[in-house]
C-alpha cells in the first residue's frame, strides 16, 4: 500500500517514486538531511477488544504491534525534504478473536524541537491473518513532503509514530503488560 502524505501547508501533489530513482540528491550527512523516524514505546502496542467487553486480556480480539520503522529521504528545494517510510505493522489473535482480518490505526506526526507537532496524520492498516496462523504482518509504505517552515533543518525534525488509542488501551497495557 502506497500513501502520499502532504505536511504542513503545502499543496504539492507529488507522485511516488520508486526508491533510489530521485532527479535530487542530497549531499549532506544522512543525520541532517533526514528526520529521525522514531516508534514511540508508549504507543508502540494496541489492543482490539470484542465489541461490549471490559478492558480484560480474555477479551482482547486482536493485539497490534508497530514493528520496526525505515525512512528514505530525498531533498526535492531549498525549503522542503521528501520523506519515504516504511512500517511493519504485525497483528496477532487474541482470545476473543472473530474473523481473520484487523484494522489498525496509527499516526505519523512530524515534530520540530520542544515536542511542537508540526502535522500528524492518522492512518489505517489492514492486517490479515491467515486461518491457520496466529500471527500476521503488512508493510505500510507511503511518503510524505515536509515543508521546512520556521527555518528547521530535516536533522532537527523527528518523525514520530504510534497507535492512535484512546487512554483506556494505554491504561489497559500499563496494567495487563500486553499479554
Amino acid at each position: 500500500m502506497r500513501r502520499t502524505l502532504l505536511g504542513g501547508g503545502a499543496a504539492l501533489l507529488l507522485l511516488l517514486a520508486p526508491s533510489g530513482c530521485g532527479v535530487f540528491r542530497s549531499s549532506k550527512p544522512a543525520a541532517e538531511a533526514c528526520p529521525a523516524a522514531i516508534i514511540l514505546r508508549s504507543l508502540a502496542n494496541t489492543a482490539v477488544f470484542a465489541p461490549g467487553k471490559a478492558l480484560r486480556p480474555e477479551n482482547v480480539a486482536f493485539y497490534g504491534i508497530l514493528d520496526e520503522v525505515d525512512r528514505n529521504c530525498e531533498d526535492i528545494s531549498p525549503n522542503a525534504v521528501r520523506v519515504r517510510l516504511t512500517i511493519d505493522v504485525i497483528g496477532q489473535r487474541g482470545p476473543a478473536a472473530r474473523g481473520d482480518a484487523v484494522d489498525f490505526q496509527y499516526f505519523v506526526a512530524v515534530t520540530a524541537p520542544g515536542e511542537r507537532v508540526l502535522v500528524k496524520q492518522p492512518l489505517t492498516v489492514r492486517v490479515t491473518i491467515p486461518p491457520d496462523r496466529q500471527r500476521a504482518g503488512v508493510t505500510d509504505q507511503f511518503e510524505e513532503v515536509i515543508p521546512l517552515a520556521g527555518g528547521y533543518k530535516p536533522g532537527q525534525l523527528t518523525l514520530d509514530l504510534g497507535f492512535q488509542q484512546s487512554p483506556e488501551i494505554v491504561d489497559f497495557y500499563r496494567h495487563f503488560r500486553g499479554r
